[in-house]
């Protein structure tokens, strides 16, 4: 697979949480299996996967899911 951590970061909507990888944009021949995403704490995550960087919008959310 390719080296998505210089791609531009998945941006995760709240309202989408939680995040998962593969998301549903990605083609079905770069699957894995799923995993999820603690973005809470620093506002970000990568998957261990594939590499590829995921970031809530508007940052981490103290408290709060």
């Amino acid at each position: 697979m390719g080296d998505d951590r210089t791609a531009a970061p998945v941006v995760v909507q709240p309202a989408d949480l939680p995040a998962f990888c593969p998301n549903p944009g990605m083609p079905l021949w770069s699957s894995h299996p799923r995993v999820f995403l603690d973005l809470a704490d620093t506002g970000e995550a990568m998957c261990p996967y594939c590499g590829t960087r995921y970031v809530l919008e508007g940052g981490p959310r103290p408290g709060g899911h």
